[in-house]
């Protein structure tokens, strides 16, 4: 953006960039250039901290970089100004003296009233029938979601009812429908990106010839530049599909100047599918070519680079540093430069001995040295995971739910189970679809009813009894942790329990559970006996009153009168009961626990 300071010399000001949809500020960790530099477009001149990765950010235009408002180390509001650039070299005194007034409109830019109307008239809603999609909360403590993938794209025809897109929530990925019939004119929050539940992430036009104009208003919404085709009247929309090869034009003409400037994922996506860039028009701040004018250039048939030519050009590399200049990314040079190393005393691992800043991390001793292959015949070594994996929206939903438990107070009481009987009758069922699952659900159940304080939950008016006996079972799926109910688990047959708990596991590792089959439990059973576990305590879910610790079976030898030798084997399993003891008491817990041992020792009532 242009415009001259109070000294009237013209300036160029650079802001914080967004590097991410969900940046909000970014801080300034180096400037690659200082105040009196020579600037070019294209070149990167410093280094932001964003929330997701430090990056580095080009320049736009050429000039000399006159002031630096946000120093190393300093926070600024994306969008907010951190440098002036002068753009001749006898401009830079005046640009940083009036670089704290308020900048005065150039010539180009002298009419922000006149246009005020038109930028007005974008944000505002159209006024024409269309309806927008939002985010929607897809559990009770869901914040935000992730779109997972687009099942329709923008233009598609959608009808009510059809999934749309498919959103990951704090506990399983789901998909969406659409509510009316149309036409997706806009995607807002692409695949992979997150956005606040209520946030827009689409807008559907009731008829096809509303596109174009709500596209404009979804840039509006996401804070992106308008597209052309909004620019012009809505009557225009006859010759809208004449426009496309008119823009077209420009495409045959190469920049000027021999100098191409292109983001650094743009160089990078040109030279792996073979578009020559000196053919590619740029959409970005003056014409500079981005990822995606290079993908389109690609679908549209661009001229791509011969491989023959390739072939016959010199096996010297595409570029070397000039004599006494250490060859180095602009990260490694500003790590260095921290660190107080001089980068000739690193030995550069990147194409052509270029000083990486994975290469200046090992020399600070930061990052460990990367491992030599293992000579043949040698034992392979062992990979083993290192750094931050980021949570996943489950991930993140069990552990804010951990943190909440440690406001309740509970106390927790163990007993031995004798099994035998249990397990019996369990051979029984076994054949018919039964699993113990289902069947130590239904002990549980039944015991519930004897002792309904057990299935309640702590109000500060006082206990809430759960009328419903509705049993939430722990299953272990990748990346996270859930609980599939057994609803009316007192009131049902073991058979049908059996089948309902081999649903909702199939469920749950396909991760299509409704919120009603995980969040309805009024009491949960954590079952780790099929791993060997011996005894262990469960944490008691935030809401709930108990939770069922359940370890594994083991074979005991104890006296008996009838024995032949006076001594029997029996089998018992160690369960240990948690309580939130606001509403609950030790006695309530032992009584439940007896009633539950003998219940076990006599399943006769479970079938």
């Amino acid at each position: 953006m242009r415009f001259e300071t109070a000294l009237n010399a013209e300036a160029i000001k650079i802001t914080m960039p967004a590097l991410s949809s969900t940046m909000k500020e970014g801080r300034v960790v180096t400037w690659l250039k200082q105040e009196g530099d020579e600037i070019e477009a294209g070149e990167a001149i410093m280094v932001v901290e964003s929330d997701k990765a430090d990056m580095d950010v080009e320049a736009f235009e050429d000039g000399f970089l006159a002031k630096i408002l946000t120093g190393e180390g300093e926070t600024a509001e994306v969008g907010a100004v951190v440098a002036l650039v002068a753009a001749s070299e006898a401009d830079i005194a005046a640009v940083a003296a009036g670089g704290d007034a308020a900048p005065a409109p150039v010539a180009e830019e002298a009419a922000p009233a006149a246009e005020a109307p038109v930028v007005a008239a974008t944000a505002a809603a159209p006024d024409f029938d269309f309806s927008q999609l939002d985010m929607p909360a897809l559990s009770s403590t869901m914040k935000e979601g992730k779109v997972v993938s687009w099942l329709k794209g923008e233009g598609d025809a959608v009808e009510a009812g059809e999934a749309i897109m498919v959103v990951e929530s704090d506990k399983a990925d789901m998909d969406v429908e659409a509510f009316e019939d149309g036409f997706i004119a806009a995607i807002i929050t692409g695949e992979g990106e997150s956005t606040a539940v209520g946030a827009p992430v689409a807008l559907i036009a009731a008829n096809e010839a509303d596109i174009p104009a709500l596209k404009a208003y979804a840039a509006s919404l996401s804070g992106a530049p308008a597209p052309p085709a909004a620019a012009g009247p809505a009557a225009a929309a006859p010759a809208a599909k004449a426009a496309p090869k008119a823009a077209a034009a420009p495409k045959a003409a190469a920049p000027t100047g021999g100098r191409v400037v292109a983001s650094p994922l743009a160089k990078k996506m040109a030279e792996e599918m073979g578009v020559d860039l000196t053919t590619v028009v740029g959409s970005g701040p003056g014409g500079r070519i981005t990822a995606g004018d290079v993908t389109k250039a690609s679908s549209a048939g661009a001229p791509v680079k011969k491989a023959a030519a390739a072939a016959a050009a010199p096996t010297k590399p595409k570029w070397q540093p000039a004599a006494g200049v250490v060859a180095a990314t602009p990260t490694a040079r500003a790590l260095a430069k921290k660190a107080k190393l001089d980068l000739a005393s690193i030995e550069g691992t990147g194409e052509f001995g270029r000083v990486t800043a994975d290469d200046v991390k090992m020399a600070t001793g930061e990052m460990k040295p990367k491992r030599k292959v293992a000579a043949p015949g040698a034992p392979a070594s062992v990979e083993l995971p290192e750094g931050l994996v980021p949570f996943t929206g489950m991930q993140r939903a069990v552990s804010n739910n951990m943190v909440k438990t440690l406001d309740c107070p509970v106390f927790r009481a163990s007993r031995e189970i004798e099994m035998d009987a249990f397990n019996a009758l369990y051979k029984q069922v076994k054949p018919k679809g039964v699993t113990v699952s289902a069947l130590l659900a239904k002990a549980v159940a039944k015991a519930i009813e004897k002792h309904p304080i057990v299935n309640s939950s702590f109000r500060p008016e006082g206990t809430f009894f759960n009328k419903d006996i509705n049993i939430a079972m722990a299953v272990a799926i990748d990346g996270g942790l859930i609980t599939p109910v057994l609803k009316y688990a007192n009131e049902r047959g073991v058979l049908e329990l059996g089948e309902n708990w081999k649903e909702l596991v199939g469920k749950a590792k396909a991760g299509t559970l409704s919120p009603d089959e995980y969040n309805s439990g009024t009491f949960t059973i954590s079952n780790m006996g099929m791993f060997g576990v011996s005894q262990f305590d469960a944490i008691l879910p935030a809401g709930s009153g108990g939770i069922l610790a359940v370890a594994g079976t083991q074979e005991y030898i104890v006296p008996c009168d009838k024995a032949v030798l006076g001594m029997k084997k029996i089998s018992k399993m160690t369960v240990t009961l948690t309580c939130d003891h606001r509403q609950i008491y030790g006695a309530d817990a032992a009584l439940f626990l007896k009633t539950l041992n003998e219940i076990m020792m006599n399943p006769s009532q479970l079938v």
